[in-house]
């Protein structure tokens, strides 16, 4: 083990545990739900701004986005920028509509929305139980991430990197909420784009320059520095599904979209727009560009995703190492926190109050078994990140894309046509779930387009299609409201 690079790492999470504890001792003075899964609805534009970027943008884009340039060139760097209008999309399509509803129903989760809209059990159950299953693997791929970092920049052994990883993430999530989320949110952010930026300017020094860099790379393989990218990869279908993947289907990830309903005014998510977009826009550029330019200066790693932490070591100093290894993992954590606090939401305020609505006036039991599913499924998740696969962003990509599948149209659709109803939505989430699941498990790619497109085509389809089946009504009148606003 590199000591150097580790006590910066612990400084960092005796921070982060801090801020949990304070986050807990401001919640001892509020309703439990709405302080623990949505913070009383208070961040400012600063806050919006960061804690968006910093749950959208997760292992994939500091592990599995430079893993993919290192191998594929910096064809890949461009591809990445893609993502670019993500928070705007999120926050213009989603924000003000979705917090106007969110209030009016004092809706705490996703699903809440969406039963305050369609007036349907069924659907909520199935988005409870689609959310859940998608989230396992989206956060198994976040703690295999967390746990490579460490073993690489420290020396710590995969699975003992796994259990320090995982345990100190589930305690302070369980602990704090959404609050200790939002704040830890917050500093990582400013952590990773200072990181982003030293890493970068170490890299381009250790190559030689940015000239020598790319001759580098020119001379391992012509296609490294084509725009087409190493092994053609790059192809008009494929940057089209990535799009549609990681920037506009952003807009149904259930973790983003809850961010819509937390914020305190209309002038934060004015700020936060921009805010988030430059952040972005920094983040997804230079850690892109540092894993493509990495393998000017590391020609023969064998698993891609270790560029960046093997970068850290080599072209830093070892304390630097340490204090920069947090950016990464303030990129993985931000996720995690994010989703655990979605799925444990999910289970309690969706499922278990469903079920058992006259517990809502136990605060006590309430905030157990918040704590405690939220704990146990940090756990659990270690389990299902015991053996890794070589590349994870591979497998971030398919949870990305069964999420995007079941909740964009209901979401979207929900907020912007009147006439959309309960069948409807639910018809667009079995349909683009089964096609996505099925698509995806054969690999089949329909004139080259990865499966979220034919699936959000078929889901958009069956939702037209279900919603003559349903009646106007009840589940109208909350888009009726707001459109007339």
């Amino acid at each position: 083990m590199q000591t150097d690079v580790i006590l910066p790492l612990v400084g960092y999470l005796l921070l982060v545990f801090g801020l949990s504890v304070y986050a807990y001792r401001r919640r001892q003075k509020g309703n439990f739900l709405n302080d623990y899964f949505i913070g009383d609805r208070s961040m400012g534009g600063f806050v919006l701004a960061m804690t968006l970027t910093a749950t959208y943008i997760s292992a994939s884009s500091f592990i599995g986005g430079p893993g993919a340039a290192y191998k594929y060139g910096l064809g890949w760097v461009l591809l990445a920028m893609i993502q670019l209008p993500a928070v705007w999309l999120s926050l213009g399509i989603l924000g003000k509509k979705f917090a106007i509803l969110a209030r009016k129903y004092n809706a705490v989760t996703l699903n809440d929305m969406l039963y305050a809209r369609y007036k349907s059990r069924l659907l909520v159950w199935v988005a409870s139980l689609s959310l859940l299953v998608a989230f396992i693997g989206a956060m198994t791929v976040q703690f295999i991430g967390g746990a490579r970092l460490l073993e690489t920049a420290a020396g710590i052994p995969y699975d003992t990197g796994l259990l320090i990883f995982g345990v100190s993430i589930a305690l302070y999530t369980s602990v704090g909420g959404f609050r200790a989320s939002v704040l830890n949110d917050a500093m990582q952010g400013l952590v990773m784009l200072l990181g982003t930026i030293i890493l970068l300017a170490g890299v381009i020094h250790a190559a030689g320059g940015l000239h020598a860099a790319v001759d580098t790379l020119k001379n391992i393989d012509p296609k490294l520095v084509a725009p087409e990218g190493a092994d053609d990869i790059l192809s008009a279908p494929f940057m089209a599904s990535f799009w549609v993947l990681v920037c506009f289907g952003v807009i149904g990830l259930p973790h983003t979209a809850v961010r819509c309903i937390s914020y305190k005014d209309s002038k934060a998510v004015h700020r936060a727009i921009i805010i988030g977009t430059i952040v972005v826009a920094i983040l997804m550029f230079g850690m892109h560009l540092a894993g493509a330019l990495g393998r000017a200066v590391l020609p023969d790693l064998k698993v891609p995703d270790l560029v960046i932490p093997t970068l850290m070591v080599k072209v830093l100093p070892p304390f630097a190492a340490g204090i920069f290894l947090a950016a990464p993992m303030a990129a993985i954590m931000s996720t995690i926190n994010a989703q655990l606090l979605q799925s444990s939401a999910t289970i309690v305020k969706d499922l278990y109050l469903g079920m058992q609505p006259h517990a809502l006036k136990n605060e006590k039991r309430l905030a157990r078994m918040s704590s405690l599913s939220t704990l146990i499924l940090g756990l659990l998740l270690l389990l299902a990140a015991w053996r890794p696969p070589e590349m994870i962003i591979w497998l971030n990509l398919l949870a990305f894309g069964g999420l995007e599948a079941v909740f964009l149209w209901p979401l979207v659709l929900g907020l912007y046509w009147e006439r959309a109803n309960a069948h409807g939505a639910l018809s667009s989430m079995v349909a683009g779930a089964v096609c996505y699941t099925v698509l995806a498990t054969a690999d089949w790619h329909i004139f080259g387009l990865h499966p979220i497109i034919p699936s959000l085509l078929i889901s958009l389809a069956a939702f037209w299609i279900g919603n003559f089946f349903g009646e106007r009504g009840a589940s109208t009148s909350a888009a009726t409201e707001l459109n007339s606003k």
